[in-house]
């Protein structure tokens, strides 16, 4: 009986995990200014862009495909993705999305030794 309530317990916490991360819905694109207008395709030349989807994060310099994603307790996601830059395949490489803490519309992205590379909002 112990080990079913154990069970119980273990799945529940599980559910609860997913639940706060299911608030952070990457079905429509989010970006900055010049990630929005770029979303269909390079529109636009900009130095710096951030476009974040449930597939791949693309920056003006690099394009990052996501290939396993993990909610955590604080409702985070943290993504694991393999980018190129500029022609160069990397190794794959792990980015932090949560909400931001001025703007609870907003989401902030972060490199895996925690530099936010920026805010992106959903497009419109």
């Amino acid at each position: 009986m112990r080990a079913l309530h154990l069970a119980i317990a273990a799945a529940a916490m599980l559910t609860a995990g997913q639940a706060l991360a299911a608030g952070i819905d990457l079905s429509k694109p989010y970006g900055d200014k010049y990630g929005c207008i770029n979303r269909n395709g390079q529109q636009v030349a900009a130095d710096k862009m951030l476009l974040l989807t449930d597939k791949e994060l693309i920056t003006a310099a690099s394009a990052c495909t996501f290939s396993d994603r993990q909610a955590q307790a604080d409702g985070s996601l943290v993504m694991t993705a393999k980018c190129e830059a500029e022609g160069e395949e990397g190794q794959p490489t792990r980015f932090t999305i949560k909400r931001s803490a001025k703007n609870a519309k907003k989401l902030v992205v972060a490199d895996e030794d925690g530099n936010v590379m920026g805010e992106v909002a959903r497009c419109r």
